[in-house]
């Protein structure tokens, strides 16, 4: 079994979180379209998904965030939902539930914070509402 969670930690103007990487496309690591929209995403726009409590049942759905990171800043805009609470399954393309800080970001939110490819993956960060 694998952690679940229904809640994210409190947000602040620069709440700490962990950035990971997501494809948002048809057919990419991300399993099915985005919960906001029902659609897919190009990965060289700026999106994210956010672990379950920050989504907050949709309602940052297309909202904008502010990453910093790596000594740079980006705003990408809310189209997903990083499931906290369920996982395994092709939906969430076999993958287990997201812990409760995740920020699940497109390649163009790394490239915008300037992170070399080869550490692509995982990184610390804060964000806020923009």
């Amino acid at each position: 079994m694998y952690p679940t969670y229904k809640c994210s930690p409190p947000l602040s103007g620069s709440t700490k979180a962990y950035l990971t990487l997501n494809s948002f496309e048809k057919n990419g690591d991300g399993g099915g379209p985005s919960e906001c929209d029902n659609q897919y995403h190009n990965d060289n726009t700026p999106v994210v998904a956010l672990s379950t409590g920050w989504y907050n049942n949709g309602g940052r759905c297309h909202n904008h965030i502010r990453i910093n990171g790596n000594g740079r800043s980006v705003v990408a805009m809310v189209v997903d939902e990083c499931d906290s609470t369920e996982g395994c399954d092709a939906d969430h393309d076999y993958q287990p539930p997201c812990p409760n800080n995740i920020v699940d970001a497109s390649k163009a939110v790394w490239k915008a914070l300037g992170v070399p490819e080869d550490n692509w993956g995982g990184l610390d960060i804060t964000w806020s509402d923009a």
